[in-house]
C-alpha cells in the first residue's frame, strides 16, 4: 500500500452560533505532484472577481503548510464581508490545518508535499449582524475545518455506512420542502 494522498475529499457542517457564524468547509487535500497540484495552481494563479481565492495565513505573511487556498462559495460584494471572510475566517481555517497537523490527522512529514483546497461558506447576512461576537465565528470555522480535514484523511463517511443509512438520512431542505416550508 502506498503511503501517497493523492486526493482525498470531505465535508462537514459546524452550526448552531449565532445567526450567519455557521461553517461548512469542504475540503480537497492532495500531493502537489499530481493532478491536485495542477489544480491548485490553476485557482490560485486564475483569480475570479468576487470569489479570489487565498493562502491561508496565521497573519499577513505567514503562510501555513500544509499551503491552504480558501476559495470562497459566496460571491464577496462588500468591504465587510471581504474583510470578515479574509480575517476572521481565513485565520480560523489556517488554524484549524495546523490543529490536523498537531494531532496527526495530517503526517506532519507530508507538511511541504501536501496542499489543501477549502471552500469556505460565510453567510451573506454575516454583513448585517450588530456586535459580531469574532471569538465564536472563529471557533466554529477552526471546528469546521478541523472536521473536514479528519473526514477527508478518513474516507468518510465509508461506502459502508453510507449503503447502510441511505434511506435514513433525508436532506433537510429536501424535507422542509415536502413540508411547503420553502
Amino acid at each position: 500500500m502506498s503511503d501517497r494522498i493523492l486526493m482525498r475529499v470531505g465535508e462537514a457542517l459546524v452550526a448552531g452560533g449565532p445567526p450567519g457564524t455557521a461553517s461548512e468547509p469542504e475540503v480537497i487535500i492532495g500531493e502537489f505532484d499530481g493532478p491536485f497540484g495542477t489544480a491548485f495552481a490553476k485557482l490560485l494563479g486564475d483569480q475570479v472577481v468576487g470569489h479570489t481565492r487565498v493562502l491561508a495565513l496565521l497573519n499577513t505573511d505567514v503562510m501555513v503548510r500544509p499551503a491552504t487556498l480558501c476559495v470562497s462559495k459566496v460571491t464577496a460584494v462588500s468591504e465587510k464581508y471581504t474583510n470578515i471572510l479574509m480575517g476572521t475566517v481565513q485565520y480560523a481555517t489556517a488554524m484549524g490545518v495546523l490543529d490536523t497537523v498537531r494531532s496527526g490527522i495530517i503526517p506532519k512529514a507530508k507538511a511541504n508535499d501536501l496542499g489543501i483546497i477549502c471552500s469556505v461558506w460565510l453567510a451573506p447576512s454575516i454583513v448585517d449582524v450588530q456586535d459580531l461576537d469574532h471569538r465564536k465565528l472563529f471557533d466554529i470555522h477552526r471546528e469546521g475545518t478541523v472536521k473536514a480535514i479528519t473526514k477527508a484523511m478518513r474516507n468518510e463517511p465509508s461506502i459502508d455506512w453510507l449503503l447502510e443509512n441511505q434511506d435514513k438520512v433525508i436532506h433537510k431542505y429536501f424535507e422542509r420542502g415536502l413540508k411547503g416550508e420553502i
